[in-house]
């Protein structure tokens, strides 16, 4: 809570005392319902930690809505690349692809499809995914935003 806090404080008093293109109050609001939004559903259901929420929330209090979104974005190709990594490392692709292979026609059979997961089934640190992923696009932003620029057209920045 001290980043979504210093984010908000923060862009409220850079707001009001210095006006002009600042992020502001509302800015960084939006930013941390960006952030903090989509991650809470998904710990709501079970698939992230709190933690993982709070950090993007915190990311977008202090960034804007903007970062917030492509860091999501980047964040969530991480963690994908790290998920097939530790499915070859465990040598399980086949028996995961055939449990993800069962819920999709579960969901497509309109019939209620249970937890695909088993207790052996491997986790990631998505929250490093998504730190990693808001750090690229500050790197990237720092250098004239080139990947970011080039892949969502964000001009505002």
């Amino acid at each position: 809570y001290p980043g979504v806090l210093v984010g908000l404080v923060g862009h409220g008093l850079g707001g009001f005392f210095l006006g002009g293109n600042q992020l502001g109050l509302g800015g960084a609001l939006l930013g941390l319902l960006v952030g903090f939004g989509p991650l809470f559903i998904a710990w709501r259901v079970g698939g992230v930690g709190g933690g993982d929420a709070k950090l993007m929330a915190a990311v977008g209090a202090l960034a804007g809505w903007r970062f917030a979104l492509v860091s999501l974005f980047y964040g969530f190709a991480i963690a994908g690349v790290m998920a097939i990594v530790v499915l070859f490392r465990r040598r399980i692709v086949r028996r995961t692809l055939g449990r993800v292979w069962r819920f999709l026609m579960l969901l497509l059979m309109r019939a209620k499809p249970g937890d695909p997961s088993e207790a052996d089934s491997p986790t990631i640190a998505i929250g490093l995914a998504f730190a990693i992923g808001a750090a690229f696009v500050l790197v990237d932003l720092s250098f004239g935003g080139l990947v970011t620029r080039k892949l969502f057209g964000a001009g505002g920045w």
